[in-house]
């Protein structure tokens, strides 16, 4: 048969071999596949689920903030500031060096900026509003 090109989503047998796949081509160039690890904290208040900060490994030495996220009253006095710290502070226990994070232009740049962060890539109109999604990152 010849070789054709088939508009579809991959089945999970085909998802496994693609990842298989991966792994033998970075066991190619010395790269050892690795685990991601998450690590994170809840806020509550009583017994109420207010907000998060989460993340993965990405390799023994970077951290990716997958989710950070508080309810609107607690934005804005400290709280996130306060989560991100605990959270910098474990990573640096685990001897991570780097973080970084996705957010949209309308979201959190002037937070993670006074967080010390860094934009390392600005993606223009990237949402349907206009808005841009924003690479930050930061040296523990």
């Amino acid at each position: 048969m010849p070789l054709q090109i088939v508009e579809r989503d991959i089945t999970p047998r085909e998802l496994e071999r693609m990842n298989a796949g991966f792994i033998e081509h970075g066991l190619e160039h010395g790269v050892e596949p690795f685990t991601q690890t998450q690590y994170g904290y809840a806020l509550v208040d009583e017994d109420s689920f207010v907000g998060c900060i989460s993340g993965l490994t990405n390799s023994d030495t970077w951290f990716y903030i997958t989710d950070l996220w508080l309810e609107k009253p607690y934005r804005g006095r400290g709280t996130g500031g306060a989560l991100m710290n605990l959270l910098e502070q474990k990573l640096r226990q685990l001897g991570i060096q780097h973080v970084y994070t996705w957010t949209a232009g309308y979201e959190a740049p002037p937070f993670y900026l006074k967080q010390g962060y860094e934009i390392f890539c600005k993606q223009e109109n990237f949402y349907p509003t206009g808005h841009s999604r924003v690479g930050f990152r930061k040296s523990l």
